[in-house]
């Protein structure tokens, strides 16, 4: 155990705003509707569910009894933190993509602080607000932390970081995001995640596992229907952003694994044959009677297809953790 040392606050926060690049920017609110909409088969993009309803809605999928992931990643760190921080002499920079409020991260910033006695946190984030609030939060609560906070998409934060942060760092990637990512866009955000890494460094990540469908598809489709009403989100900030006239009674959510593409596939699905409004696209959509909307996937994997991913993207792995029932993977690669 290494001791702890007290660092003046005012010199432990630090917060950099980037402006995203021109294809994450691309990928607007009212683009994907038009694009999307106008597709066959018509498709929604994922991320346009998370305004601060569906931020909350997403909070509290995650303590729904069905919704096994958070809580069996969180058991797997609360076991092994202390090995998945270990191996170096001096403090690795702790860098996070995603990282929402960090609190899932706090296991593992406890560990290094135990090992290495000081931390310096770089989280990643969208969104400028989350990240601000949990760096204040962490600075109070944790004396020998240093936060730098980067707000902009992945591909701008990792250039910043790969600028900035001299010496061995440790990339986490935690919630099973990698999932959110189809095969091919996968590996093309593993190979520029690794472009980023020196010898020194390590990726750590997690990621669910492929198991019964009846047990993915009610992670995803729980008895209480919040993961509906988060799916549905989409179509209400439609509606308020703009000016739809979705029915939301006039949809169904469904939850499905497809074993073909190893991915649990979420739609809203047109229960009659209907006509939808979007005046500020001078849009007009028709849905005949089950008729669906691609809202999400989230993907599954094997110890075979991560070796796969590996492989493609010139990693090695150095170690993994999961849990007693096989259901989560948590692995540590190098470059």
């Amino acid at each position: 155990m290494s001791i702890q040392t007290s660092l003046p606050k005012q010199h432990r926060l630090e917060l950099i705003r980037v402006k995203p690049s021109e294809v994450f920017e691309s990928e607007t609110l009212p683009k994907t509707v038009e694009r999307g909409l106008s597709h066959r088969p018509k498709y929604l993009l994922c991320r346009f569910i998370y305004d601060a309803i569906g931020s909350e809605l997403f909070e509290q999928i995650c303590d729904q009894p069905e919704y096994y992931l958070t809580r069996t990643e969180d058991a797997i760190l609360r076991d092994h933190a202390n090995a998945m921080v270990d191996g170096w002499d001096d403090p690795p920079t702790m860098i996070e993509l995603g990282s929402g409020s960090s609190t899932k991260t706090r296991r593992l910033i406890e560990a290094a602080l135990d090992r290495y006695g000081s931390l310096h946190y770089v989280p990643i984030d969208i969104s400028g607000t989350i990240l601000e609030d949990s760096a204040r939060t962490l600075i109070d609560d944790y004396p020998a932390i240093r936060v730098t906070g980067i707000a902009s998409d992945y591909d701008t934060a990792l250039r910043v970081v790969a600028e900035r942060i001299q010496g061995p760092k440790l990339l986490v990637f935690l919630g099973s995001s990698l999932g959110n990512f189809d095969d091919e866009d996968a590996v093309g955000l593993l190979q520029r995640i690794r472009s980023t890494l020196s010898a020194d460094d390590r990726f750590l990540f997690g990621t669910d596992l492929v198991k019964d469908p009846t047990i993915l598809e009610a992670a995803y489709d729980d008895s209480a229907g919040v993961t509906a009403r988060f799916g549905k989100n989409i179509l209400t900030r439609i509606n308020r952003e703009l000016g739809g006239n979705f029915d939301l009674d006039g949809f169904r959510y469904e939850a499905r694994f497809s074993p073909e593409h190893h991915r649990v596939e979420m739609k809203l699905i047109s229960d009659l044959e209907q006509i939808v409004t979007i005046p500020d696209l001078d849009l007009t959509v028709s849905f005949g009677a089950g008729e669906s909307i691609h809202i999400e996937n989230s993907h599954k994997y094997t110890p075979a297809i991560l070796e796969q991913l590996a492989k493609q993207s010139r990693f090695l792995e150095e170690a993994s953790w999961t849990d007693p029932d096989g259901f989560y993977r948590l692995q540590r690669w190098r470059t």
